[in-house]
């Protein structure tokens, strides 16, 4: 390919910095567009105190596309002991990203600012220049407002949907870059990430979903390698993209990235992490019933006994399925 191929990775979470740090190193102009419906720890404590956009997961996005040296991206991501009463588990770039949504009136222009300090290799867009709420109805029939709280509820999840924090009821406008970056695509990558915490709150903002479903590229899912308790315990990877597929109306996915190396039991700590399950099953039958092309390999990286995404191979994976159909 002569131009440089244009990738928009849409999610949050810690699954996505993993996956942006690979892509940044390949010579591709790559967009990353982040949720701005976390409520939880030092992301939810600013949001509720100064009403910015909860500067966690955009942190940590800005980390992973800098070239800054890893000393300053060190004191970025310090994160203040709790005995530290004042400053308690707040990191510092979560205090500069707040600091700069107020001075400039907003996220948006406050991460367009930082990405420049920061040296990005790349573009890093909040899904909106607002907080959002996400919301949730379980199969049981009840609903519930609140990431965290969703989450902590560990009850099966029949649908999200997100709303405007300040519930005046305005329709949620994507910023508008955020559009343009899923227009111009050359391939759309989705996930790792929480499915309904990380990955839908982004969807489920009508026009983004929309683009999405309408965009020529290849839509790209990667899928979880563990399943989350109180989000898709027991679910298969099949299971995983009938969910966006449910939410967005539309069999829109075309390919998924599927780990078949087995995770060792015995390297697992539950205690370190505990949003974790057990392994994702596979279904490659109910994949293939949902047109999608599935690539399935070892794509594991097991380290402080986690399970995680091999950067490297996912990354050479994304690039291949690139070249593949821009050939």
């Amino acid at each position: 390919m002569l131009h440089k191929p244009k990738i928009v990775v849409i999610g949050g979470g810690t699954g996505l910095p993993v996956v942006l740090r690979g892509l940044r190193d390949q010579n591709a102009d790559v967009t990353a567009v982040v949720t701005v419906a976390d409520d939880g720890g030092s992301s939810g404590i600013l949001r509720n105190y100064i009403n910015v956009v909860p500067p966690g997961d955009i942190r940590n996005v800005l980390v992973a596309l800098s070239e800054l040296p890893s000393l300053e991206l060190d004191v970025f991501q310090y994160r203040f002991n709790s005995n530290d009463q004042f400053f308690a588990g707040h990191a510092i770039g979560n205090l500069i990203i707040s600091a700069l949504s107020e001075m400039r009136g907003g996220i948006f222009p406050a991460v367009q600012e930082l990405a420049e300090m920061m040296k990005i290799r790349g573009h890093v867009y909040p899904v909106a220049n607002e907080p959002l709420t996400l919301n949730a109805e379980f199969t049981d029939g009840t609903t519930m407002s609140g990431e965290s709280e969703i989450t902590a509820a560990h009850k099966q999840i029949k649908r999200v949907w997100v709303t405007p924090a300040n519930d005046d009821g305005h329709q949620i406008k994507p910023v508008p870059e955020v559009l343009e970056a899923i227009k111009e695509a050359d391939q759309i990558v989705i996930g790792p990430g929480s499915l309904f915490t990380s990955i839908l709150p982004n969807l489920m903002i009508k026009e983004v979903g929309q683009a999405v479903c309408e965009s020529k590229a290849e839509v790209v899912y990667i899928c979880n390698i563990m399943t989350q308790k109180g989000e898709t315990d027991h679910f298969t990877d099949a299971d995983h993209v009938r969910v966006l597929n449910r939410h967005l109306g539309k069999q829109f996915i075309d390919t998924v990235l599927v780990n078949i190396q087995p995770v060792p039991k015995n390297y697992l700590d539950f205690q370190q992490w505990n949003e974790i399950s057990q392994p994702v099953r596979h279904d490659f039958q109910g994949l293939r019933d949902l047109n999608c092309r599935v690539i399935s390999s070892n794509f594991l990286r097991l380290r402080d006994n986690g399970a995680f995404h091999d950067r490297d191979r996912v990354v050479a994976e994304l690039m291949n399925r690139l070249h593949q159909v821009h050939e």
